[in-house]
């Protein structure tokens, strides 16, 4: 019987609290770098660290070590924000624009700043889709404009008020050095320049994105690795109604 209140790493049997790391040190590969890769460990608060694997990577060393957790956590007591909205099908949210909306909406889409990965914003606006989900552009009542990569946020902006867009997407996948937080903060602090931020629904994706992050940052949504069209859009079509910007 799992106890939630005490949760632990699985590993071989029920609460053992094994664990894998794998991890590189800028050391030489050796004995040392083996012992330091343990002694690490053991400050990390795990015992009995043991090596299974390593390798010399030119100068450096790379290892994989199983040790075992001491702490537990109480499962009962987590609290995630994240996106609560009914999930609807294509077909369903293509009848609910149609019923409570009735007009099309216009969604732009961008990979913004220095970020040349499309994957994320092909996967949700491409109408292709991903993964057997259809992207927006499939979608009927939705007209989505994909304006690929590497796209500024100004020009992202001059967007929306020229196609008077009702939603924005922002995907973020190059995250190093946190590059993603200054930029998405300066696409809200330009539309509320413009005076539109109330008037469109802000969402950001990405595999650094979470819905906290986004609400942090002055989104309205955010969508991380797993999301697909029709979790965004019954975002999107539900918060046009519940704000009446219909």
């Amino acid at each position: 019987m799992v106890d939630l209140a005490k949760i632990k790493p699985y590993g071989d049997t029920l609460n053992d609290g094994i664990i894998q790391l794998s991890f590189t040190l800028p050391v030489p590969y050796g004995d040392e770098a083996v012992e330091a890769a343990c002694q690490l460990v053991k400050k990390m608060g795990l015992e009995n660290p043991c090596v299974v694997y390593s390798k010399d990577l030119t100068g450096y060393s790379y290892f994989i070590v199983y040790a075992k957790a001491t702490q537990t956590v109480d499962y009962m007591k987590i609290e995630v924000p994240k996106v609560c909205v009914n999930i609807m099908s294509k077909e369903e949210i293509e009848g609910y624009i149609n019923d409570n909306i009735k007009r099309d909406l216009v969604i732009v889409g961008a990979c913004t700043g220095t970020d040349a990965h499309t994957v994320g914003i092909d996967a949700i606006m491409n109408m292709k889709g991903y993964a057997g989900h259809y992207g927006l552009e499939r979608y009927k009542g939705i007209d989505a404009y994909n304006l690929g990569s590497q796209v500024l946020n100004e020009e992202l902006v001059a967007k929306v008020i020229e196609l008077n867009a009702d939603a924005i997407l922002v995907s973020q996948v190059v995250t190093q050095r946190d590059v993603h937080i200054p930029n998405l903060t300066q696409l809200v602090e330009l539309l509320e320049a413009e005076n539109i931020r109330d008037r469109v629904i802000l969402i950001c994706g990405g595999p650094r994105i979470s819905h906290e992050l986004a609400k942090e940052l002055g989104y309205d949504a955010g969508f991380g690795v797993g999301s697909f069209a029709e979790d965004v859009a019954s975002f999107i079509v539900t918060e046009i109604v519940n704000r009446k910007l219909v």
